[in-house]
């Protein structure tokens, strides 16, 4: 097991999400208010696509490296990057941006300051007009395409609100975990935010959720942005028990036992689309244990 009950090291090793726990919760959005509803079709004159789902966890916290930051911020559950988390982020969003055979379209992210911070990072990378390999962070990019990828803040990506991520000395005292998200916005990069988009999930989850629930929220929530923008790729960066359950909830039994900081996860899946309804195949997940900072096991 990995370790639990700090601020520092929130990921939990070694699970598989029962499909139990999947079906006993229903979303928060009803899955008739999506943009598009599953049903069966015709065969004749659809379009089939091959949607593709990053699941990513955000880089280097601070209070992992400075334990003293805790003592005198306002928000010590809320930690900010550090310098090189900064740098990993960016060369991760670089990464996609070389490697990867599709284009990214949009990408959601929690509504905690690291994970903002991350995505900004990504955003910059996949948006820069002039690709400077000597790039290091979103400071060395001069210009960006903000027509190329559009951002989302949702909720339900948030970290695990429970003392198994976060401890009790740390968290807001009253239990309510306060966001910004107007001035989380303006952090990402100028003109990629999307005013258009509702978050599935309106709120965060109330304080002291369970990891059950908690791996629960991260399964339906990857399942209903797919379902959402089911002709476009995406990126989700969340948390490590986030990017574990995108492993471990469709890829049958798996343990993940580590997710590293900008880890993340890769799943794909066919789509058909007719019109406005569309039919999805199962996800299926192509990372391979170690490939790109997630490491699991066959159970």
């Amino acid at each position: 097991m990995g370790r639990t009950g700090t601020l520092c090291n929130c990921f939990i090793a070694s699970f598989r999400t029962p499909l139990s726990i999947c079906r006993r919760k229903k979303p928060l959005i009803p899955w008739r208010k999506l943009n598009l509803m599953a049903t069966s079709m015709d065969p004749s004159d659809t379009k089939t696509y091959q949607q593709n789902v990053l699941v990513m966890r955000h880089g280097d916290r601070l209070d992992n490296f400075d334990p003293t930051w805790e003592k005198t911020a306002d928000r010590p559950w809320d930690p900010p990057l550090i310098q090189n988390g900064l740098h990993r982020a960016f060369g991760t969003g670089r990464e996609f941006r070389t490697r990867l055979p599709f284009p990214i379209h949009r990408v959601f992210v929690s509504p905690f300051l690291r994970c903002i911070q991350t995505a900004s990072e990504v955003v910059a990378a996949l948006c820069s007009v002039d690709d400077d390999p000597n790039a290091k962070s979103s400071n060395d990019v001069v210009a960006i395409d903000p027509s190329r990828v559009k951002v989302s803040i949702e909720y339900g990506l948030c970290e695990m609100l429970n003392k198994t991520a976060i401890r009790i000395d740390v968290a807001p005292k009253d239990g309510i975990f306060r966001v910004d998200v107007p001035q989380l916005e303006a952090l990402l990069p100028s003109g990629t935010v999307d005013p258009t988009v509702e978050p599935v999930y309106k709120e965060l989850p109330q304080w002291e959720e369970t990891v059950r629930d908690a791996r629960s929220r991260y399964e339906r929530i990857i399942k209903a942005l797919a379902d959402k923008y089911p002709s476009q790729n995406l990126l989700l960066v969340t948390h490590g028990e986030g990017v574990g359950v995108s492993v471990s909830a469709f890829k049958e039994d798996t343990n993940v036992i580590e997710v590293d900081c900008c880890a993340y996860s890769e799943l794909t899946r066919q789509v058909s689309l007719k019109n406005e309804s569309f039919s999805a195949g199962n996800f299926e997940v192509l990372t391979e244990s170690g490939q790109t900072g997630v490491t699991y096991i066959a159970e």
